[in-house]
């Protein structure tokens, strides 16, 4: 349910329907915009009787929600979500590119791709450390070293860092990283997203590779509703019947996203197709789409990466790609990468 108040209110009056509100056991979530305030209700709102809430003075109208995502929901939060991240700002106006390599390999390697990568325009460094593989047998990431190197090479450029999270028991190594990011196989681990909810940092949620738009927005929800209200959500690919690319880019998710939330939404075009030769197009086609900001994987030395070489590119292809870019973003409405 959401509740518009009108926009010359009593701030008193406001105050006592929250805490009215709040006494029915319901949570409520205020979003202040330009044009007006609302009031988002979450829980079993059946209780409410909206006819009595809508003759009060400062009410101006009183819709209940069908969609299933409350928190997430535009209807509750008509204006974007702008995340902040140490002055860095995803959302609205704002494009942002979070590159680095696929795993963490060396301290060597990390800093040279960091040092790079932000030469050539990208705000934030991402790098795994803990490594989902299909195989038992591949590498599976530097682990708590991976962090550490990471840290290092934040240090070095002062990148904040992006790296995903797979367990809750190692929620404590996390406390230093910028961004907590969960992988597409744990998008419905819904006990570790109830605990990232708690950790207080942004999340940049990846779409599962099987997962409706419905489902992903309920990952989100699950995270809002223990206290996280930074979330990105990050499209990238789905599995498809198509054998010739590693999933399906779903661009017509960005802008339905647009309309259904207000949470940022960016694009890894590596993962997506899996062929470091399409990261360029597909790039190019998720700004053209609306986009907020790029997940792209670089790497110094794609034939011999430990991890998903074939999508990688080199730090020269990265810097043509921001180029073209560039170009593209005044005419999204978006500001050009500094």
């Amino acid at each position: 349910m959401i509740i518009i108040v009108k926009q010359q209110h009593d701030e008193k009056q406001l105050n006592n329907l929250v805490k009215w509100i709040k006494n029915q056991g319901l949570g409520v979530d205020l979003s202040v915009g330009a044009h007006s305030t609302i009031l988002g209700v979450v829980g079993d709102t059946s209780k409410v009787d909206i006819d009595l809430v809508r003759s009060l003075d400062i009410v101006e109208n009183v819709k209940r929600i069908q969609e299933p995502f409350k928190c997430a929901n535009r209807k509750f939060h008509p204006e974007d979500t702008i995340v902040d991240i140490n002055g860095i700002k995803v959302g609205g106006d704002n494009f942002q590119i979070i590159a680095g390599p696929c795993s963490v390999e060396t301290e060597k390697q990390i800093v040279e791709v960091a040092k790079a990568v932000k030469k050539a325009g990208a705000t934030l460094l991402r790098g795994g450390a803990f490594k989902p593989r299909t195989s038992p047998y591949s590498f599976q990431g530097l682990r708590e070293t991976g962090i550490d190197l990471l840290l290092k090479a934040k240090e070095e450029t002062g990148m904040p860092i992006v790296t995903e999270i797979m367990s809750v028991r190692h929620i404590d190594l996390f406390k230093d990283v910028d961004v907590v990011q969960i992988g597409a196989r744990d998008m419905q681990n819904f006990e570790l997203l109830k605990e990232v909810g708690k950790m207080n940092k942004v999340v940049l949620l990846k779409r599962g590779m099987c997962n409706t738009i419905e489902e992903w927005l309920m990952s989100a929800e699950y995270i809002m509703s223990e206290g996280t209200k930074d979330i990105i959500l990050c499209e990238r690919g789905i599995r498809t019947f198509e054998p010739y690319t590693r999933n399906t880019l779903d661009l017509s998710a960005i802008p339905l996203l647009k309309e259904l939330t207000h949470l940022p939404v960016v694009v890894d075009p590596s993962h997506a197709s899996g062929l470091s030769r399409l990261v360029r197009p597909l790039s190019l086609a998720s700004v053209g789409s609306g986009a907020d900001g790029l997940m792209i994987e670089v790497h110094n030395d794609p034939k011999n990466a430990l991890c998903d070489g074939a999508q990688s590119i080199k730090p020269d292809e990265f810097e043509q790609i921001v180029e073209h870019i560039n170009v593209m973003l005044p005419l999204c409405g978006k500001k050009e990468i500094v």
